[in-house]
């Protein structure tokens, strides 16, 4: 009833902006105004952003580390950190900060800054801490292993010798943020680094300065008109959050936003007419999946698991919810990484997951949950993935909820299945395989959140030992066959169910140039963006 209610409620708010003038204003020039999704947004600390809308946020607040041009991401370039060395042996890093950054706040940008900022994350212990702290970062050990020498040097020692690209594209993460450290210790409250304010205010150097946030309504951003690449060129961003596509389309027809991010695919097609719209596709790296607990005496069993990936409908949910907007992909790994595989064995096959359950001894079928996030394209997923399973006899019971809440609960494994979309960390192929194929502590004190093997309680501790050596292998060939090896065991074994890649489908108003559009959404750049 809750999932009913939500689409008439949708309804009620398309009647509304359909009523609106038709001869409204367009958005200032000097303005940027985007319709996105952001519900799932639930802070803006870089030491605990781990979702889609807070990472894109945050990466127009903070300056990195490191960084790649959105066309080569195999070519690592400098950013805060102008250069780099590393030790013979592998586990030095030594960085130079670029000289002359600011902070909003106008402090300078130091090496201390640096050091505080990544010894900050694994102190605050937040989700995305273990992006860090797989290289042995501790909170008893960080202090003497990041380290500040001077103003301008940054030192990093790592406790094992990584394949050697691994650790910098860690620092593209949104973990590798400098913070002001100045600014976040004259916020601390008992001891907590900043975390609390930092959850709703900005303490960056970045190409904008957040002005508000109303949770499920919007994000202001401010242009910095001292960042070190350039002011940018419009003065102020609104990020609306607009849950229906429907919505979105209306408001960028006529000019009320100026891009429009969570467009279904009837929407999208109406709008390729409009000579006043652009349609931009960008392949990104998230992987659309199905998480099936393991503490369900159902899911738990390895032929009811199996039965699962034959009864998902992987070509209707491309073809008439995703159209043009993902493809059919099996494997963690998104297309481009190294270790790719590019095997699709499952397909829709009724009788062949029947005989499976009757296996399992299930042969009519069980009653389980699904999770959902309330809103499109999840939404509609999730009632094909209800109808296909019913096929089996598996009544399968939707629980809708905006996104901190099925995050929340998933979070706690309290789930029975998930349905949602994963995005890469970095470009390195461990972000993946640390989190579906790596869980070294299946304890539920454990609170290994920032992995999805624990999320849904899978104890793997022989695939663990194995997704740990697959990080040290310095041939990239064999590292390559490694990760291929990995994805093929989950893709059969695994909690998972993986069937699409994202493709994000954007449109903008004509007269809006120069946004960068990257494959992770924190690599979508606002600053260079102009109007005509």
């Amino acid at each position: 009833m809750r999932f009913v209610k939500r689409f008439a409620g949708g309804a009620a708010v398309l009647a509304l902006v359909a009523g609106l003038s038709a001869a409204q204003a367009a958005t200032p020039k000097d303005m940027l105004v985007i319709a996105n999704q952001i519900d799932d947004l639930i802070t803006l600390d870089p030491a605990q952003v781990f979702e889609f809308s807070g990472a894109e946020v945050q990466a127009q607040i903070y300056d990195r580390l490191v960084t790649y041009p959105v066309d080569n991401v195999e070519n690592l370039q400098g950013h805060v950190a102008e250069s780099w060395e590393v030790s013979e042996d592998g586990l030095t890093f030594t960085f130079k900060i670029r000289d002359g950054i600011k902070f909003h706040s106008g402090n300078p940008l130091t090496a201390q800054d640096a050091a505080f900022s990544l010894r900050r994350v694994i102190k605050l212990n937040q989700t995305p801490s273990f992006i860090l702290s797989q290289f042995g970062f501790t909170e008893e050990n960080v202090d003497d292993r990041i380290r500040a020498t001077d103003d301008r040097t940054l030192v990093v020692t790592l406790d094992k010798p990584y394949a050697p690209t691994f650790f910098l594209y860690v620092l593209t993460a949104g973990i590798g943020s400098v913070v002001d450290m100045k600014t976040a210790l004259e916020h601390e409250k008992d001891g907590d680094l900043g975390h609390e304010w930092l959850k709703t205010h900005s303490a960056g150097s970045g190409a904008f300065k957040l002005r508000s946030w109303k949770p499920n309504e919007s994000v202001t951003l401010d242009a910095n008109p001292d960042y070190w690449l350039g002011a940018p060129k419009v003065k102020r961003v609104i990020i609306r959050h607009i849950a229906e596509s429907a919505t979105q389309r209306l408001l960028v027809e006529k000019g009320d936003v100026d891009i429009a991010r969570n467009l279904l695919p009837d929407d999208i097609e109406a709008l390729r007419n409009n000579p006043d719209i652009a349609i931009v596709s960008v392949p990104k790296g998230g992987i659309y999946y199905l998480g099936l607990s393991q503490k369900n005496e159902y899911l738990r069993r390895p032929e009811v698991r199996l039965a699962l990936k034959y009864l998902l409908p992987y070509e209707d949910i491309v073809n008439t919810v995703l159209r043009g907007k993902a493809f059919i992909h099996q494997a963690y790994l998104p297309k481009g990484f190294l270790g790719e595989l590019d095997e699709n064995p499952f397909r829709f096959d009724l009788d062949r997951a029947k005989e499976l359950l009757a296996k399992a001894g299930l042969e009519k079928g069980f009653k389980v949950t699904m999770d959902t996030r309330n809103s499109s394209p999840i939404k509609e997923i999730a009632q094909i993935v209800q109808a296909s399973f019913a096929k089996a006899g598996i009544e399968l019971e939707i629980i809708p909820g905006d996104n901190k809440q099925t995050l929340t609960k998933y979070r706690a494994r309290q789930h029975d299945i998930y349905i949602g979309r994963w995005g890469p960390d970095y470009q390195d192929p461990n972000t993946n395989a640390d989190t579906f194929s790596s869980n070294p502590d299946n304890r539920d004190e454990a609170k290994l959140t920032g992995k999805l093997a624990w999320r849904n309680a899978w104890s793997i501790p022989g695939i663990t030992a194995l997704t740990q050596q697959a990080v040290l292998e310095r041939d990239p060939k064999r590292r390559a066959e490694m990760y291929r090896w990995l994805q093929r065991f989950v893709q059969w074994e695994g909690p998972f169910v993986i069937f699409a890649q994202d493709i994000e489908v954007i449109a903008q108003r004509k007269n809006v140039k120069g946004l960068i559009w990257g494959p992770s959404f924190d690599d979508n750049k606002y600053y260079k963006a102009y109007k005509e």
